[in-house]
């Protein structure tokens, strides 16, 4: 397609490197060896998570004191923000001055 191009010396739309007709970029030994490298550094990453540190039977439960202790330290920081409770009848004891029907 862009032999054609070239040999019937007609242009590329637009701007030639974006788009859907645009032209290839030439690959070069450095961007080889980048992706080489990158692709082995994949392969080493994926080896080292294949073999976990802890087995299942270690990893079970194995952090439950220190979360619940997070969970409860969460719990009492988010409670101490909170307002104490507010009742209804606390803002409308100002109208039971009078109250005549009651004896």
């Amino acid at each position: 397609m862009f032999l054609t191009t070239v040999l019937l010396r007609k242009r590329i739309p637009g701007k030639q490197w974006i788009g859907k007709y645009r032209r290839p970029r030439a690959i070069t030994v450095g961007m080889k060896q980048a992706m080489i490298r990158r692709l082995e550094i994949e392969a080493e990453n994926e080896y080292w998570l294949s073999r976990p540190y802890l087995t299942r039977e270690q990893e079970y439960k194995h952090n439950t004191e220190e979360r619940r202790a997070k969970w409860e330290a969460f719990k009492s920081r988010v409670k101490a923000k909170f307002p104490e409770h507010r009742y209804i009848s606390d803002h409308l004891d100002h109208l039971n001055v009078s109250k005549k029907w009651t004896s």
